[in-house]
């Protein structure tokens, strides 16, 4: 990692999700490319969706752990997050028996705090070792973060509206970050929206230290409107927006 980068706000890269587009990677081969383009992009940071063999997105252990290995090899070094969303497994008790059984460890997984049983599954990631991003979605999870008192195990807060229009979820974002603030929650932020509300999202946390997110679970999009072409088209794109605000050297 170059000097100047390390002094950049966390870039992270959202590989696939359940978003419908050409280049969203599906098998744990075509994962590894996608992530080893991002990261060639400037990405510091991956987020991912391992699927089974009947092409849904899974918790289970062993697609999981294929993934895993085939990111880790491709790109080494670089710190990999898992999701635990609830729209990947609804049933609070089934996703916990699935995490259970996982014999490769992510370096972190996202856990949205509006889910039900997420104070259990936060429980179960600690107990594991797994470092937490904790998911905020909109601003009753802000408030219901602050409550459950679980900073102190968390990694770092995922900012994330998902207001389609760029100035309420830019408004969103700003009124999550207030109740963190309020809180005296002092951990790193990553922020990011959905579709082409995200950049707008992006633009405004970079002034600000925080960190952003961006690939094709997010957005299809270039800040232009353009459709993408890939995760590295969009990690560029946000590389570039941090690349206009860097941090003076120390």
């Amino acid at each position: 990692m170059s000097k100047n980068q390390s002094t950049l706000p966390l870039l992270q890269a959202a590989l696939n999700g359940d978003r419908v587009h050409p280049a969203a990677p599906r098998t744990p081969g075509d994962i590894a490319a996608q992530a080893r383009t991002a990261v060639g992009a400037g990405a510091r940071s991956l987020h991912l969706h391992p699927y089974g063999e009947d092409g849904k997105q899974t918790f289970a252990a062993e697609p999981c752990a294929t993934t895993l290995r085939a990111v880790r090899a491709a790109c080494p070094g670089i710190p990999i997050s898992l999701s635990t969303s609830a729209d990947v497994e609804p049933d609070p008790q089934r996703r916990i028996s699935l995490i259970e059984k996982w014999t490769v460890l992510p370096d972190l997984v996202t856990a949205n705090q509006g889910e039900d049983g997420i104070g259990e599954l936060c429980e179960l990631l600690v107990a594991r070792g797994i470092g937490i991003e904790a998911g905020l979605l909109c601003l009753d999870d802000a408030y219901r973060f602050v409550a459950a008192g679980i900073a102190p195990h968390c990694v770092r807060v995922m900012v994330e509206p998902l207001d389609a229009d760029p100035a309420a979820a830019v408004a969103h974002a700003e009124a999550i970050e207030g109740v963190l603030a309020a809180a005296g929650v002092v951990l790193e932020q990553v922020h990011h929206g959905d579709g082409v509300a995200s950049w707008a999202v992006n633009v405004r946390a970079v002034p600000l230290k925080h960190g952003i997110r961006t690939g094709l679970e997010d957005t299809p999009v270039l800040p232009d409107g353009r459709i993408a072409e890939d995760n590295g088209d969009l990690v560029a794109a946000a590389a570039r927006i941090l690349a206009q605000h860097k941090r003076p050297d120390r």
